[in-house]
């Protein structure tokens, strides 16, 4: 059995203090060892072939992080110069800027799926751009947006006079993404409670650099304070409530404005509740986002060129999530996106993701196989080792069973859940009708029947969507439950929704399912080969991209068409059976 860990798919990460109080929520209506997880095919996926283009692609070196710095925030590069060539006791690297710089946090305002999808939202919606783009550059773009707002202005991400555009004076600041002088500068104001989430953290605007506050877990001695300040211009004090989770629950529980089909405003709609998930379940008192998304260092590490003084416990800067896909993505068109961190950067940070999805997600146990008749059943169980849903977060993200049969021949005798080249499944309503869906089962008895676990958004009238603006709630939400969550729980927000609510077998942690088999008049011994896959952007959201124009939505086309979204294998089981 895999060890027990809390994952945040995307970017949820840090500590929780013990005794806080709940947030309100209101009640409303409505048998083999696992290999390590895999960025390869499934074994009857199509193979992608690579372009000869894409096989001649060098190994990207990386550019210097940038010195920049502002009224209020400073880009990493300012923090660098400090913070690097660090060390565990185990003599590992630790660095800061080494394990950042090649995160989805660090690259949250170049993630070119991101920009696609903004645009595309805005495409749909015209008349709410202004609100889109404040609201999506809120926690993609912090640094900026919150300056500009304490200007008195909106955040813009496109156009002339837009973030991303270079000119622009806080352009260096949007680009560094959720930067070291954003989150070490919030302060404990109302953190846990409804006012911080959707991005209303609190930073404070009235200090001016050298006086400006950095909160770290540890105490400074008066020589690194004054050092400090000289060198950056900010005051280091010691604050805990960086180490707790409801720091991030900041952006990583957002609610988002939907609009009706006359399209007026009429409510919001909550897009991502890791931390609700989190704080309903065991793991509120027993492990934090950080203890898995900022693991400790080996021992004592010295955190500063200027000071000798070993900190422990250190929580590396991995930041680790579950988009493999993005982050591949990054690496390949760095240069055409600006990215800093090398290719082995981004190498380095994909290992540890491929590391935490093998480990730390979810497991599949076969728990009995056996040929009745000509009929061959299967009970698998599935169960969630995060202490949130799984999978959690952008509601993109799906994983989902592929299972194959074959005959004593090498004949393939029945497969569920297979993958095309282009990232779909095969059987899958959702990815061949963008206006269907495929429900939860309890059984499968066909092929072209998937379990997919995952959310299915629905607009105000009831119908499928992927657009967020569009999303009054939820169709389908069969995500794994974490341990100890109540699914009867009156959670409207982050309920279980569709087939799932009513199956006995579908509860914290775990689901169970059967497989009934047809084995006609085919001959064994039948060699059983059964896949837990996960994609972080499943293939409907990347196809009604297409159903609007922009440039950031054709270029995140073109890198589509060369990286494949192949599924990261999270668990399997194989074994024959005679018959």
């Amino acid at each position: 059995m895999k060890r027990i860990l809390a994952i945040a798919l995307a970017l949820g990460f840090v500590l929780a203090a013990c005794g806080t109080t709940p947030p309100e929520i209101t009640a409303t209506l409505s048998p083999t060892q696992p290999p390590r997880a895999t960025n390869t095919p499934p074994p009857t996926a199509t193979a992608v072939s690579p372009t000869s283009e894409s096989m001649a692609v060098r190994a990207r070196e990386g550019d210097p992080l940038p010195a920049h710095a502002g009224e209020l925030f400073s880009t990493a590069g300012s923090c660098s110069f400090c913070h690097m060539n660090m060390t565990d006791d185990s003599g590992a690297d630790v660095s800061i800027d080494s394990y950042w710089r090649s995160t989805m946090m660090a690259n949250a305002a170049r993630d070119p799926y991101w920009q696609a999808s903004v645009r595309r939202e805005i495409e749909n919606l015209p008349a709410l751009s202004e609100l889109i783009q404040d609201k999506c550059s809120n926690c993609h773009m912090p640094m900026a947006q919150y300056t500009a707002a304490d200007n008195g202005q909106a955040g813009v991400i496109f156009g002339s006079d837009g973030f991303l555009a270079a000119e622009n004076e806080l352009n260096k600041l949007a680009l560094d993404g959720v930067s070291c002088t954003l989150c070490h500068q919030i302060l404990p104001n109302s953190l846990g409670t409804a006012a911080s989430f959707s991005g209303g953290f609190f930073i404070d605007t009235t200090l001016r650099r050298p006086d400006r506050l950095l909160f770290g877990p540890y105490t400074s001695s008066p020589s690194d304070v004054t050092i400090m300040a000289g060198a950056s211009g900010y005051v280091p004090e010691q604050g805990l409530h960086i180490t707790g989770s409801e720091l991030c629950a900041t952006c990583h529980t957002l609610y988002t404005p939907y609009v009706d089909e006359t399209g007026e405003v009429a409510g919001e709609f909550a897009e991502q509740t890791p931390y609700f998930e989190w704080y309903y379940s065991d793991y509120r008192s027993s492990q934090s986002c950080q203890d898995c998304h900022m693991p400790e260092a080996e021992g004592g590490v010295s955190i500063s060129t200027t000071s000798q003084t070993l900190r422990s416990p250190f929580a590396k800067h991995s930041f680790v999530g579950g988009n493999v896909y993005i982050l591949r993505m990054l690496d390949r068109f760095g240069d055409e996106l600006g990215v800093t961190a090398s290719s082995e950067h981004f190498e380095a940070t994909i290992e540890r993701t491929l590391e935490q999805l093998g480990e730390a997600t979810a497991t599949l146990s076969l728990d009995e196989a056996r040929i009745s008749g000509r009929r061959l059943i299967l009970d698998l169980t599935l169960e969630n080792l995060a202490g949130h849903k799984f999978p959690t977060g952008y509601p993109s993200r799906r994983a989902w069973l592929h299972v194959s049969v074959t005959d004593g021949g090498g004949a393939l005798v029945f497969e569920s859940g297979a993958v095309n080249p282009d990232g779909s499944i095969v059987g899958n309503d959702n990815d061949s009708d963008p206006r269907q869906f495929e429900q939860h089962y309890q059984a499968i008895v066909q092929e072209d029947q998937v379990q997919i676990y995952e959310a299915i958004l629905r607009d105000s009238e009831l119908q499928v969507t992927t657009t967020l603006l569009r999303a009054a709630g939820y169709l389908k939400d069969n995500r794994l439950l974490p341990r100890g969550f109540d699914k009867g729980a009156p959670y409207e927000d982050f309920s279980v929704r569709g087939q799932a609510s009513t199956d006995i077998d579908f509860d914290e942690p775990s689901d169970q399912i059967q497989y009934v088999i047809d084995l006609g008049d085919t001959s064994g011994p039948y060699q059983v080969s059964i896949e837990l896959l996960y994609q972080s952007v499943g293939y409907r959201w990347i196809a009604n991209l297409s159903d609007q124009n922009g440039p950031e939505i054709e270029r995140f086309l073109r890198y589509a068409s060369e990286v494949p979204n192949l599924p990261v294998v999270i668990d399997s089981a194989e074994l024959q059976l005679e018959g």
